[in-house]
Parts: C-alpha cells; sequence; structure tokens
C-alpha cells in the first residue's frame, strides 16, 4: 500500500472510527488519540509488509483491541461528566431502537450495559458492520456475535422500559 493510499484510508476512516470510539470510551481527546495509535499502528503493519485484506475491518479491529486494553487500564467515567461534555452520540436513524430513544438516554442505557454488548450494538447499528465483519473484528464466530446481538438488542429493549 502506498504513502497516498493510506492517506485515502485514513480520510475514508478516520471520521467513523472517531465516532464508534467516541461512543464507547466517552471521552472526545481520548477517543481521538486512540484512532490515531490505530492509525500509527496499522501503518506499521503496513510498511512491514504485511497484507490487509479487508481495511476497514483490519482498523476497526486494531481500534477495538486499543478500547479493551483502554477499558482495562481507566476507570469508569461517571454520566455527570459526559453531560458536562455535551455528549450527543451519531444515531443510524434507520435503526428503530435509536429513532425511539433520545440521544441522552440511548447514552445512559448503554453505559448501563454490558461492554461487550454495547460494543456489537455500536458497532452493528451505528457503524453498520454484518455481523460477519463484526466477527472479523472482535475475532469470534458470526454466530457468536448474532447470539450478542439479540441478547443486546434484548436487554436494551428492558433497560428503555424500565428508564421510560
Amino acid at each position: 500500500m502506498s504513502e497516498q493510499d493510506f492517506i485515502r484510508c485514513y480520510e475514508e476512516y478516520a471520521d467513523p472510527l472517531f465516532r464508534h470510539c467516541y461512543l464507547r470510551v466517552f471521552e472526545r481527546e481520548r477517543a481521538r488519540e486512540l484512532v490515531q495509535e490505530t492509525f500509527t499502528r496499522t501503518w506499521q503493519y503496513v510498511r512491514s509488509g504485511k497484507e490487509v485484506e479487508n481495511m476497514r475491518a483490519f482498523l476497526y479491529r486494531v481500534l477495538n483491541n486499543l478500547i479493551v486494553d483502554e477499558a482495562r487500564r481507566a476507570k469508569a467515567t461517571s454520566l455527570d461528566a459526559l453531560q458536562e461534555e455535551g455528549f450527543e452520540p451519531a444515531i443510524d436513524d434507520r435503526d428503530r431502537i435509536a429513532r425511539t430513544i433520545e440521544g441522552k438516554a440511548l447514552r445512559t442505557l448503554l453505559d448501563r450495559m454490558d461492554r461487550r454488548h454495547r460494543q456489537v450494538l455500536i458497532l452493528r447499528y451505528v457503524d453498520d458492520f454484518a455481523p460477519q465483519e463484526i466477527a472479523s473484528i472482535t475475532g469470534e464466530t458470526a454466530n457468536a456475535i448474532s447470539v450478542r446481538l439479540h441478547r443486546a438488542v434484548r436487554t436494551l429493549r428492558a433497560l428503555a422500559q424500565d428508564h421510560g
């Protein structure tokens, strides 16, 4: 991959990666840093002569690994701090769950969910990945992802009913 190709890749994927990361870590500056680190590591990987079959999935997998590492080290962010920052998630209008819940309420519900459920919901309904692509990103089977998606949607519905 040439440097120009990589720059085009950055221009195409930086914003969606940032949105995805921000919905997972809830800190703008940290999300920017993690996305930058994602591209740095990907560039190093590509420059070492290794092939990347699906660049989009590869970038999300690198970012996912960085987020998991971050979660292991970081303490939980309080909801009050998020509201002070004016967090407004980008929600896919086609998703009927996201259409029925206000942005702040959705953030609150996502924050109450298990990390793995939150991850697959964001990858599927915000980033528009198919279950097979999510499996590639997470290193799990497509069947496991489909089951987790089903459970995550069910959990989100239950939380929404309790919340509203």
